[in-house]
């Protein structure tokens, strides 16, 4: 299980309470399923969010996105604005 770095952005970041949290997790998926369990207000607001691994975006199933130790994992929610 690889240690990350988890950087939060507005609703996110309101769900969790940080802006930076240190996770484990193989993939992408688990990290954000040990967010929703240590956070649960998170699993109201990761359904919606984008997520980058290493500043490259994730798509399709999350627990198909490996992770690295030492990886960046940004959660980005959707930004409203003009």
């Amino acid at each position: 299980m690889a240690q990350v770095e988890v950087h939060l952005f507005a609703a996110a970041r309101s769900a969790v309470g940080h802006q930076t949290i240190t996770a484990s997790g193989a993939s992408l998926g688990e990290v954000v399923d040990s967010l929703v369990r240590s956070y649960p207000a998170f699993a109201a607001v990761a359904p919606r969010c984008s997520y980058l691994v290493d500043g490259l975006a994730a798509h399709g199933d999350l627990a198909l996105v490996s992770l690295g130790p030492g990886s960046r994992v940004d959660v980005l929610p959707p930004f409203a604005g003009g």
